[in-house]
């Protein structure tokens, strides 16, 4: 009997080891819970154009397990449909490793961008981390680099990952192949920019939209009012108007009957 394995066995390895690993059962979850977030109105920036007042919606999605927990946050902009891995920050636990992941792999893409939302994100992922992970280490990883990542772009993201406590190395000397690290969750901030985007209660918004229909009642009010002014002046000037032509043809008649007179 020959020791060689088959050729049929062996196409069938060949074939086992290039099927793609199956994804995991947590990898698309949708979100279970979710709050409305305030996009502060910015300045216009030269490179993202006009940051208005916008609101938004935070999803967010979490599962435990023996060896592995995962936190999973989306963003939903009204009347946008973006790309499913886009507004998207994943934070995987493995305890048995004892390590933190923060994905997806292909990088953190958000729109709109230069709103504080990335950093936002990452504080939100943090601080999950940090309440129950401090002690574990970071996977560090590569940065993408994207063919329109501009040196603004490039700058703000690397500034928002250190004040945040990551370490960026650049592998190359043109900077474009960057890589972060953290040593341990411990060691990361979980702050963000509270003047740009705040976290809106369901409270308050609810004051806010009662605050905005009792403001439409006014404008509506005040819009009637307007309206009834508009209207009254336009009979007043329909009057004048009669009274004016009655005026010019009675001159014309006086005029008419003073010419008969003189030239009888």
């Amino acid at each position: 009997m020959s020791e060689n394995p088959a050729p049929e066995a062996q196409a069938a390895d060949a074939a086992a080891d290039e099927t793609p690993a199956a994804p995991h059962p947590w990898t698309d979850l949708p979100a279970e819970q979710f709050s409305l977030l305030r996009l502060a109105p910015l300045p216009v920036d030269r490179e993202t154009g006009p940051r208005p007042l916008r609101f938004v919606q935070l999803g967010r999605v979490e599962r435990h397990a023996k060896d592995l927990s995962m936190l999973r946050l989306s963003i939903q902009v009204p009347g946008q449909r973006l790309h499913r891995q886009n507004n998207l920050l994943e934070v995987w636990a493995d305890h048995q490793r004892k390590e933190v992941r923060f994905g997806p792999d292909k990088g953190l893409s958000v729109e709109p961008a230069n709103r504080g939302l990335g950093r936002f994100l990452m504080a939100q992922g943090i601080a999950w981390a940090r309440k129950q992970y401090a002690h574990y280490t970071v996977e560090g990883a590569a940065l993408p680099t994207k063919g329109n990542f501009n040196e603004a772009a490039r700058a703000r993201r690397d500034h928002a990952l250190k004040a945040q406590g990551f370490t960026i190395e650049y592998s190359d000397p043109l900077q474009l192949k960057p890589f972060y690290s953290a040593p341990r969750v411990s060691s990361l901030h979980g702050d963000w920019h509270t003047e740009k985007v705040q976290i809106v209660e369901l409270l308050d918004a609810a004051a806010m939209l009662q605050q905005a229909d009792q403001t439409l009642q006014e404008q509506d009010v005040k819009l009637r009012k307007l309206e009834d002014r508009v209207e009254r002046f336009k009979r007043e000037d329909s009057g004048l108007r009669f009274t004016i032509t009655c005026l010019v043809a009675f001159s014309l008649f006086q005029a008419g009957l003073l010419i008969w007179i003189a030239t009888r």
